[in-house]
């Protein structure tokens, strides 16, 4: 199989995998988001029980999790398609837009939320 290697090749495969199926019909944006929290759901449980200062995680685990990494890219992807959104210009401004709200002189080293930084 062949990797994608962007994100609006990923999206492109992902649309003709969807039309292959004839599974748009049920790709509502609401679904769709619905569906990205679900996985990250599951993604979280291999998570739930464990510490802070969590060991590495062993390979038996590791496969799971990436499985679950990606189901949450996926629908990801077909929801920022379905909305017409360029989810790299969006983390892009998203990632300036937390530039301001997190100066690196307040929040170097400190997990506070930025409406608490003094």
């Amino acid at each position: 199989m062949m990797n994608a290697t962007s994100l609006t090749e990923l999206r492109d495969r992902l649309r003709l995998f969807v039309a292959e199926r004839d599974w748009d019909q049920f790709h509502a944006p609401r679904n769709l988001a619905m569906s990205v929290m679900i996985e990250a759901a599951e993604l979280g449980e291999h998570f739930q029980w464990s510490g802070a200062n969590d060991a590495p995680v062993e390979d038996s685990r590791r496969e799971a999790i990436a499985h679950e990494m990606a189901d949450v890219l996926l629908y990801l992807v077909r929801l920022a398609d379905k909305l017409d959104i360029d989810l790299l210009e969006a983390a892009s401004r998203k990632l300036v837009l937390n530039a301001v709200k997190y100066p690196v002189e307040k929040a170097r080293g400190r997990s506070t939320k930025y409406t608490e930084l003094d």
